[in-house]
């Protein structure tokens, strides 16, 4: 069983210890007094992880446990999420934008690279909107639509009704399906539990955000500061229209690799991240 996998069913919260580094398990309220947790890993310069739909920021312990030696590695769990508190609203793109700026003033003060995957492309995005990039050193999206070229793939048309009558079963078919990889069964099942603690109209919510698609083109060309893309090929279109269009982009298609593709491809994923933040990132 691999690190990812033993961080993942090891503990109520993602802990991992070495010489140099050990994880704090923090929370504070948001800006509407909100409980939301966040794990902070290693020291230096800040690395922050938002997690995709429903799931828990442990997900990302294939990076945790390589950039803890140089970083310091954030770890968010947004509302109704991971160790935060699944409050009755908030399931929005601003309150949720909002939520990343009351995380960010915890942290010392300086740059930040912000790391968002699949709903937390959106998150990171509505942030950016909100705030500006005064405090961005970079910017990494993973696998999710930026608004770009032609729309991605649609959603089955029966999958909120799954979500309502069958939220199990459903569940554990989109979680299986986020891998290209092997995972373990008992990974997956604990994975699929804890992305069910939000009340179910809240899911769906999070599924439905009201923003034209322009919104999230406009927030990403915005910013002038680097940005790392990393896409499966259903968003080749969108990632080679990033590409000619960003100011400095760094794009990179991941054609054997499934959604969660910085679990599948750990390896290429943590060494492309590394290369970003070493070289493109603007830390000053």
């Amino acid at each position: 069983m691999n690190l990812a996998r033993r961080a993942l069913l090891a503990a109520p919260f993602l802990v991992i210890r070495n010489a140099s580094a050990v994880a704090q398990s923090k929370f504070f309220r948001s800006s509407d007094g909100v409980r939301l947790h966040y794990a902070q890993n290693g020291s230096g310069r800040i690395l922050v992880f938002v997690p995709g739909w429903c799931m828990p920021a442990r997900i990302f312990a294939p990076q945790i446990a390589y950039f803890q030696q140089n970083f310091s590695v954030i770890a968010f769990d947004p509302r109704g999420q991971g160790q935060s508190a699944i409050p009755e609203q908030g399931y929005e793109p601003e309150r949720r934008g909002r939520d990343i700026a009351d995380l960010l003033d915890q942290l010392p003060p300086g740059h930040v690279v912000l790391a968002g995957w699949s709903l937390g492309v959106l998150d990171a995005l509505s942030w950016l909107d909100l705030k500006g990039d005064q405090r961005l050193a970079g910017l990494v999206l993973i696998d999710n639509s930026v608004g770009e070229a032609d729309p991605p793939p649609p959603r089955a048309s029966n999958f909120f009704s799954n979500l309502r009558t069958k939220r199990d079963l459903t569940m554990r078919g989109f979680v299986r399906s986020m891998y290209r990889t092997p995972q373990d069964e008992a990974y997956l099942d604990a994975l699929t539990r804890e992305a069910q603690r939000m009340p179910v109209e809240a899911s769906i919510k999070l599924l439905s955000y009201p923003r034209p698609r322009e919104f999230w083109r406009q927030a990403l060309y915005s910013s002038r500061r680097p940005v790392l893309y990393a896409v499966t090929p259903r968003l080749r279109t969108q990632a080679e229209a990033v590409a000619a269009r960003h100011p400095a982009p760094s794009v990179s298609i991941y054609d054997d690799a499934g959604h969660a593709l910085f679990v599948d491809r750990a390896d290429r994923f943590n060494a492309e991240l590394l290369q970003f933040l070493n070289h493109k990132a603007v830390w000053t």
